[in-house]
């Protein structure tokens, strides 16, 4: 069986909430797309910087990309385990001022005033595949609607080539039906690029549309249990 890109065992967290986060097991292997129920906006925010090595457990261990978090000697080699990350969060920081297409350059070229042709050319590909119309990318960032503010986001994730997108409540800000059109595209670009996903939501309906398997966090135990939901999926 393929080694799993991230491999969590037995990890406690106290972040000085009602209880630590407690997380017993999880697999996620290359090109496997998974949601996560159980996972409140700072819980996820919490379990993602554990995932990234921005933090590290009380107990327990967390290996990404075959290695244990807690044995990345320095700085340089964490920012190469973090490339291998596309973050999807409201705490990436977007500059409304600033166009569309500047904001999903930035994580390619420092240059987004005065765009290179090879950097322009990629844009405009990342822009297409995650459904931005050239309308949106000449706009300021600051006047997007939520779906297209979304697909923005998801965007700067992939904009380099990551192994795992990892999602913090992508749908929080978004009515019903763009909920399931940023699912469908969300599942729709995993898919055809083979990566994997981890989408922490709070929404059963976006979990199951957005991947065929979910798994619920039992908060007391750690333990992480198949939904009902992906169940009646599968029959």
């Amino acid at each position: 069986m393929d080694t799993a890109l991230i491999e969590v065992r037995d990890t406690v967290k106290d972040y000085r909430s009602l209880r630590p986060l407690r997380v017993q097991q999880l697999d996620v292997r290359e090109g496997e797309s998974m949601a996560l129920l159980g996972f409140d906006q700072a819980m996820a925010e919490v379990f993602v910087n554990l995932l990234t090595g921005a933090i590290l457990p009380d107990s327990g261990t967390i290996t990404v990309f075959g290695e244990r978090t807690d044995a990345i000697p320095d700085a340089e080699s964490w920012m190469r385990t973090l490339d291998q990350f596309g973050l999807i969060s409201d705490r990436a920081v977007m500059l409304d001022q600033l166009t569309t297409e500047q904001n999903l350059a930035m994580p390619i070229s420092l240059h987004i005033e005065t765009m290179p042709g090879d950097v322009r050319d990629r844009v405009g590909a990342l822009g297409r595949e995650v459904g931005l119309t050239p309308a949106e990318l000449a706009s300021a960032a600051g006047s997007l609607q939520p779906l297209a503010r979304q697909r923005l986001r998801l965007g700067r994730a992939l904009a380099l080539d990551p192994r795992v997108v990892l999602a913090e409540h992508p749908n929080a800000a978004l009515s019903g039906p763009d909920t399931l059109a940023f699912a469908g595209v969300f599942r729709e670009v995993v898919a055809r690029r083979g990566i994997a996903a981890l989408v922490l939501t709070a929404s059963t309906e976006f979990a199951t549309a957005i991947s065929p398997r979910v798994l619920v966090l039992q908060p007391a135990t750690g333990a992480l249990k198949a939904s009902s939901a992906w169940r009646r999926w599968l029959s």
